[in-house]
């Protein structure tokens, strides 16, 4: 993959590999190059060893992630997902594909309804500001682009569902505990 220059001549290779153009680089995330790549972030006031550790623990991961019926730890490096989507229950296999304590996760799924990979990294927010959280996804949607916009229609799309799961993960570790009901006169968020 194409390493990115920054300043001080330092190079550093951020982007996953499911966003690459090369057919080959992307690897399995992306057959058919029909591969939807969303981001989010959030900043949460907690240390990123903290966050990391209990994101780490993937069988912690249902309790903030809507869609997410179930997680099935096999080992430290595999887990077996059962989400709710559009047109019922999708199941993978995840692979932990990266894993730098503390600073980052990355996943492939494999034996999978929908092809997918991606990360999620913990970095500080500077002085008494917490830890940025950013996650990463790429997916290929069941049917195509018609897939994608029955699950954006549905509220179930990876990039509407990762934005509501972090903002349930910043509720959970700021707080303790996660808000389940919406202000009178206010329409829910996605």
């Amino acid at each position: 993959m194409a390493q990115a220059e920054l300043p001080g001549d330092i190079e550093r290779d951020d982007g996953p590999a499911f966003t690459s153009k090369d057919r080959e680089e992307r690897g399995h995330a992306a057959p058919e190059g029909e591969s939807s790549v969303s981001g989010v972030a959030v900043t949460i006031k907690r240390p990123a060893s903290e966050l990391y550790a209990y994101w780490r623990d993937f069988g912690n991961l249902a309790s903030f992630m809507l869609n997410v019926e179930g997680i099935d730890v096999i080992d430290r490096e595999r887990s077996h997902w059962r989400v709710a989507g559009p047109n019922g229950t999708y199941e993978w296999d995840a692979v932990v594909t990266e894993d730098v304590p503390d600073q980052r996760i990355g996943w492939r799924a494999e034996e999978a309804d929908v092809p997918n990979s991606g990360w999620v990294s913990f970095a500080d927010a500077g002085p008494s500001r917490g830890t940025v959280v950013t996650a990463m996804i790429a997916y290929s949607p069941p049917a195509g682009i018609v897939g994608k916009l029955v699950a954006k229609v549905t509220q179930q799309e990876p990039a509407i569902q990762a934005r509501r799961d972090l903002r349930r993960f910043k509720q959970l570790m700021e707080t303790g505990e996660i808000a389940t009901t919406t202000p009178p006169n206010r329409e829910p968020k996605s």
